[in-house]
């Protein structure tokens, strides 16, 4: 650990930094990452400092430990530049993964949130190349679409990777939701703990599939609004928080 988060970190950190590492190696075996895409986090304040947890930028998970995990205050520190690569203000040997904008921001504006997972599945992604997802999403084709919060699961606009413009994107398309797509680029979700986060990203990527196969033999049959309200009610009854494992 970096000389700077050796001070502060105790071993409940210590548990929360692996728990970080535990969730991102479970990706590519869940089938929603290849290689060192995506990245993890966790709401985590150190004191009265509001902050996260979130992987290293280009590291291989499989090397991965806890040391190599980042911290960085909710707060953007002044003159913080929009377009930055890297946070003005991060305690860690290595730099935050390149989209900490991102997580910060849900963060900030998501009291729900308290983990979340970015990650490339190969459906998703697919998806979120094509104009009509651009445009609808993932439709209600499927009653498990509610696990994201909504009636459908939004597709973010594209926007260069790391960039403010992605993060508002972002956080656009994740009102009212728990997880969306992000065009010509991966998925979000976020939940209550590390473990719902997962949970919602490898289910996402389940409703991309099943909506994908759908598409290749015809059009699929939509749930209408009042049919979702009746699932959302359901689920609000049995599974208060749908994204939690």
């Amino acid at each position: 650990m970096s000389a700077g988060a050796a001070a502060s970190p105790c071993r409940s950190e210590d548990r929360a930094r692996q728990a970080v590492v535990d969730t991102a190696r479970q990706l590519e075996p869940r089938g929603v990452n290849t290689g060192r895409a995506g990245n993890v986090s966790l709401r985590w304040h150190r004191g009265g400092e509001e902050g996260l947890l979130i992987t290293p930028s280009a590291l291989a998970y499989a090397a991965m430990t806890i040391d190599d995990i980042a911290w960085l205050p909710l707060a953007a520190p002044a003159g913080e530049e929009d377009e930055a690569a890297q946070p003005l203000r991060f305690d860690g040997r290595r730099a935050p993964s390149s989209e900490w904008r991102l997580h910060r921001d849900l963060y900030a504006g998501r009291s729900d949130a308290a983990a979340i997972v970015h990650a490339h599945p190969s459906y998703a992604s697919t998806l979120a190349c094509l104009p009509r997802v651009h445009a609808q999403g993932i439709p209600p084709f499927h009653y498990m679409i509610a696990l994201a919060g909504g009636d459908d699961i939004r597709c973010a606009p594209y926007a260069t990777f790391g960039t403010r413009q992605l993060s508002q994107a972002a956080c656009a398309a994740l009102l009212g939701r728990r997880a969306c797509l992000l065009a010509q680029h991966g998925m979000v979700a976020l939940a209550g703990t590390l473990e719902g986060a997962l949970e919602l990203a490898v289910e996402v990527e389940w409703l991309a599939r099943a909506y994908w196969q759908a598409l290749q033999v015809g059009e699929p049959v939509l749930l209408d609004a009042a049919e979702m309200a009746r699932v959302h009610a359901r689920f609000a009854r049995y599974r208060p928080d749908p994204s939690a494992a």
